[in-house]
């Protein structure tokens, strides 16, 4: 009895806060605008929250929002958006409809390998060119720097690169501290870890973060990250690199 009564009261506990926070289970269905079919297995985010899902495949959907989050609808081969939660959706619930459309081409979408394999492992180790992209460990640092190569000039412009390490850093992790918060909770989401495993295009990482594509590249840059790195890496690898950056910067900003 003395167990379930402390069980009953942690459940109220977490339901009142929520309650609290004001999220609201909210649904809808999402469609293809030219033939208002169901789509199935449509990515959906709330950038507010950090919080995803899909839809099934009657195109219907669930997720926990408030009024003004922003909910980011993605599917290959489709334009992505996003759309504002009103009050007239917390307040019905459900029977939003979200209609998506085609792109007239998707090549942005669809990752081309740089090579063609055979299946012969003789042959194609030959035909892969490896990453000579270096990664620098600095005695000292929390952190290593990424250059071409291992030749001496490469380190020298590695190690010259250290002379003011954090202004980089400051310069775009300033203009957005909160949305880099962000990157603490990104991981703990099956959902969104899924979507931005399988996509090559910056275009989730934009918008989960609130940035532009040039300025991902700007981060990148400033943390000393290859071009090779910046060119080929998935959005994961990508948003696990900006958060690498994120916490070097906090810890340099606290040492400054």
């Amino acid at each position: 009895m003395k167990y379930f009564v402390v069980f009953l009261f942690a459940l109220l506990s977490i339901t009142a806060s929520a309650q609290e926070e004001g999220y609201t289970r909210i649904s809808g269905i999402v469609v293809n605008e030219a033939n208002l079919l169901p789509k199935k297995d449509v990515n959906i985010i709330n950038l507010n929250t950090v919080k995803g899902t899909t839809s099934n495949g009657k195109g219907e959907f669930e997720i926990d929002a408030k009024v003004n989050d922003t909910l980011h609808f993605s599917f290959i081969g489709f334009q992505s958006i996003k759309i504002r939660v009103s009050a007239d959706w917390i307040k019905n619930k459900t029977g939003f409809k979200v209609k998506l459309t085609e792109k007239a081409y998707a090549l942005e979408e669809v990752f081309i390998p740089r090579y063609l394999l055979t299946g012969y492992i003789e042959v194609d180790t030959k035909l892969l060119a490896l990453n000579e992209a270096q990664r620098y460990s600095i005695s000292g640092l929390p952190y290593g720097y990424e250059s071409g190569g291992s030749s001496s000039s490469q380190v020298s412009k590695v190690l010259g690169s250290l002379s003011n390490p954090a202004d980089a850093l400051y310069n775009v992790f300033g203009k957005k501290p909160k949305e880099m918060k962000k990157l603490r909770e990104f991981k703990k989401d099956e959902t969104i870890r899924n979507v931005l495993a399988s996509k090559y295009d910056r275009e989730t990482v934009s918008a989960i973060l609130g940035i532009d594509k040039k300025e991902i590249k700007d981060i990148l840059k400033g943390c000393n990250y290859s071009d090779a790195f910046i060119e080929t890496a998935n959005d994961l690898q990508i948003m696990d690199a900006i958060k690498g950056c994120y916490e070097d910067y906090k810890l340099l900003k606290k040492t400054k």
